[in-house]
């Protein structure tokens, strides 16, 4: 009898034919056809293994899954996951390290780009039949020289610099464990602390994983520190950055603009104010999608199943718990 891997996101057919041409043998594949908790817990009654890239998988789901033993991440962020109520259950919790590090970094860029050259407004308003070349949100500003500061500084955050070097920018970084010296110089970056990261930098590119002290770490008196003239942009959780105040700074023009594809609550609700802003460039989560990289994270996942199913451990940099 195969056994069943359960992918909690609900993924179009074509996704799941494509998941399923790399299959390894002895092994079938369903997907969720919704996010409502009660489908959720109905489909995965009889699957050893769920995939999940962004539904968030809590106590009562694991409980569904009685014969879950493995539980893996579609990326590499665990924080919507209940890792204690896995501990207890016995399931073991692993992420695909690494793998969407270069799409996320790209995007990332293209987020830079299109802030600070006003690319979306430009295209909204086209489209909607305006010509605004003389009204536009905020001033374009080019990204070559500027001062970027990387908050979250893993495979993420060193491919957001290695791509800002032919932009000539100055690169800060922080990260909690800081570089060997001889590693900066050769990446050519500078160690800051965060304070110092958000009052020099003309760009604030978040990448650090949501944990307790990176929650809300972003808040009004954050972004009241930053420049004028600075953007924040946002590709690691939601959380990180309390909306609220990212609204009421953008309202008071303490910061120049934003760029988000992350939220405190996904999906986003259409009424968030954020989305009301044209100094804002705001995309629904979707970073780490690139038709290209597909194959590479699908076979890290399953490559970790088939060690689970000879009795292995999940490779030792995708182990979470």
């Amino acid at each position: 009898m195969p056994r069943k891997i359960i992918v909690l996101d609900p993924i179009t057919a074509e996704t799941a034919r494509r998941m399923r041409a790399l299959l390894p043998a002895g092994l079938e594949l369903d997907y969720a056809r919704s996010r409502d908790p009660a489908h959720l817990r109905e489909i995965v009654a009889d699957a050893e293994f769920l995939v999940s890239g962004q539904i968030a998988v809590d106590a009562a789901l694991l409980a569904a899954a009685g014969r879950a033993r493995l539980l893996h991440k579609w990326g590499v962020g665990v924080d919507n996951f209940d890792l204690a109520a896995a501990r207890a259950r016995g399931i073991t919790v692993a992420r695909t390290t690494g793998s969407n590090a270069v799409p996320v970094a790209e995007f990332t860029l293209g987020l830079m780009i299109a802030l600070l050259r006003n690319l979306a407004f430009g295209h909204a308003t086209l489209r909607a039949g305006a010509w605004r070349t003389t009204t536009l949100p905020k001033p374009s500003f080019m990204l070559t020289g500027k001062t970027v500061g990387i908050i979250g500084y893993g495979a993420i955050g060193q491919n957001v610099a290695r791509l800002l070097k032919p932009f000539g920018c100055r690169i800060l970084y922080n990260k909690t464990r800081r570089l060997d010296p001889a590693e900066e110089a050769a990446q050519d970056v500078r160690f800051a602390r965060v304070p110092e990261v958000l009052a020099e930098s003309d760009v604030v590119s978040l990448h650090c994983p949501m944990t307790p002290e990176t929650a809300g770490m972003i808040d009004r008196a954050a972004l009241r520190s930053m420049k004028r003239s600075a953007v924040l942009i946002n590709v690691a959780r939601g959380g990180v950055v309390v909306e609220a105040d990212l609204v009421a700074a953008l309202e008071a023009g303490e910061i120049l603009g934003a760029a988000t594809d992350v939220y405190e609550t996904e999906p986003t609700p259409a009424e968030n104010p954020l989305l009301r802003f044209d100094n804002v460039v705001a995309t629904p989560h979707i970073a780490a999608l690139a038709a290209d990289n597909f194959e590479k994270g699908i076979r890290q996942i399953f490559g970790n199943i088939e060690r689970v199913l000879r009795g292995e451990a999940v490779a030792a940099a995708d182990f979470v718990c």
